[in-house]
């Protein structure tokens, strides 16, 4: 690929021969860059080629139980779904092996093409949230997307096809793998497995230089009101407006009609965020503790089955450090908590899951939506995006742990975290004396706190009236107390690696 003229070149024999040109690729937000080089297993690699592909998720059954709202979806799209981009590193070991290196929610997953599997399972006959057979293995159906190849960057084992629309299927199990179907190639599909990856482990260097996830200088107006809006993130899709709070499509590119949708913010509980976005605060978060970015924050809310429920709204900020991607802190009545999205599939047995060695209850189970969101994200964000979530909480010495399932349209995305105490979140972001108290929840964080509903305490109350009544009366019968749901797992759709 040539990176002047971005022309493909083919080596046919001795010659090269020019069988197209390449789009002009999409910056985003890894360090990765050509000529980067590290170890895996104990064989050096460099990155030589890249890949970049645009999505959208396939037809699915809607994961919620309620239709959306009137002019859901992307603006000018009705009905679409959840899209973006992603980018896959042609990486070159110096045994002669190839690899990919590609992003999976904010993370990474190395993986190597394979022969297909004798039992691997027709593409048109899967869908998101369920499982199939493949390698003799019981793998379950993260996403299936429609993709496109946007663009491509130096060496590539094979030709890249520029054009035409392919299924995608990301396929994982509870082994922590992440399998691959693709179906671009004529004949039969391709088929790759992969493991996830900390690019701390590649002991990379050559990486970008820049310390700061930022573009100097690219700026837009707001298709909505004018105002002058600065993209701070390389890998930003959706960007909010300061002004008139509308949230601007970037996915296409800026030099794209920018679509839009405003916010309409009324009514909804406490929208603005406690931790300003662009502050810093130091978090270990499954490991030693790192600086931590808030760039982008949304507020969400359950959506309850009886009208006269009340609605729960917790809040989410989302965090982004260099080297380990994206996480997130949530914020809700129970509590603070952070989560980030796992590789793999936790074993489900009844409302019993199982992850990493750890023994999870399911809690909750209920359809949520977004309200409310500002800054910047690495997901194309809709109006009213919903998904059906599934709470569990740990038990024993791990009773701190949680874990989550969301399902979209398209995508099935599990994620696990920690409870955090708020003088924790305090001391990270240095918030002020004054402005602490406001972080304090009205019950200890026995969750994640994405957002569990006020059900624990009413159930608490309405049993000691019981007992306190029954022993008054000498006797009597107590009725089941109906509880409902929250969430333990951060927003992060944006798609599989693949």
């Amino acid at each position: 690929m040539c990176s002047f003229c971005r022309s493909t070149l083919v080596r046919d024999g001795e010659a090269l021969r020019r069988i197209g040109v390449s789009a002009e690729l999409f910056d985003d937000h890894s360090p990765l860059q050509l000529g980067a080089s590290g170890t895996r297993q104990g064989v050096a690699f460099t990155l030589v080629g890249r890949l970049q592909y645009g999505y959208s998720m396939g037809p699915q059954a809607p994961a919620a139980p309620a239709p959306p709202p009137e002019g859901a979806g992307s603006p000018g799209k009705a009905g679409s779904t959840l899209g973006g981009t992603w980018n896959e590193w042609h990486a070159l070991f110096d045994n002669g092996r190839s690899a990919w290196l590609s992003e999976d929610n904010g993370a990474y997953v190395i993986a190597f093409d394979a022969p297909l599997p004798a039992d691997a399972p027709a593409i048109d006959t899967l869908r998101a949230g369920g499982r199939t057979l493949a390698e003799g293995r019981a793998w379950d159906v993260a996403s299936v997307v429609r993709a496109r190849l946007i663009a491509a960057q130096g060496e590539l084992p094979t030709p890249p096809q520029l054009q035409g629309e392919f299924t995608v299927v990301d396929l994982r199990n509870p082994a922590g793998e992440v399998a691959t179907l693709e179906g671009r190639a004529a004949g039969k599909p391709g088929w790759s497995v992969g493991r996830a990856v900390a690019l701390s482990e590649l002991a990379l260097s050559g990486l970008k230089e820049t310390s700061e996830k930022t573009l100097a200088g690219r700026a837009i107006e707001c298709p909505s009101c004018g105002a002058a809006l600065e993209i701070k993130l390389a890998s930003t899709q959706s960007l909010s407006c300061h002004q008139c709070h509308a949230v601007v499509d970037l996915s296409a590119g800026v030099g794209a009609e920018l679509r839009h949708y405003p916010q309409n913010n009324a009514g909804v509980g406490g929208a603005e965020p406690q931790i300003a976005l662009g502050r810093s605060g130091t978090l270990a978060l499954g490991g030693p503790p790192l600086p931590w970015q808030v760039v982008g924050y949304q507020e969400r809310c359950d959506i309850p089955e009886d009208a006269e429920e009340e609605t729960t709204f917790w809040r989410e900020y989302l965090l982004y450090h260099r080297s380990e991607g994206f996480a997130f802190l949530v914020d809700s009545n129970e509590g603070w908590s952070w989560v980030r999205p796992i590789t793999g599939a936790p074993v489900v047995r009844g409302e019993q899951a199982q992850w990493q060695g750890v023994n999870y209850r399911q809690r909750w189970s209920y359809a949520a939506k977004v309200t409310w969101v500002q800054g910047e994200f690495y997901w194309r964000v809709q109006r009213d995006e919903r998904a059906q979530v599934t709470d569990f909480e740990g038990s024993g010495h791990a009773a701190q742990a949680r874990l989550s399932r969301e399902q979209t349209a398209g995508e099935v995305i599990w994620s696990a975290g920690e409870t955090l105490d708020a003088g924790t979140v305090a001391d990270a972001f240095v918030i002020a004396p004054a402005a602490r108290a406001a972080l304090q929840r009205d019950v200890a964080p026995l969750s994640s706190g994405l957002g569990l509903r006020r059900g624990v305490i009413i159930v608490m109350v309405v049993l000691m009236l019981i007992v306190i009544l029954s022993q008054c009366s000498g006797g009597g019968s107590a009725g089941g107390v109906r509880t409902g749901g929250g969430s333990y797992g951060g927003w992060s759709s944006g798609g599989g690696h693949k």
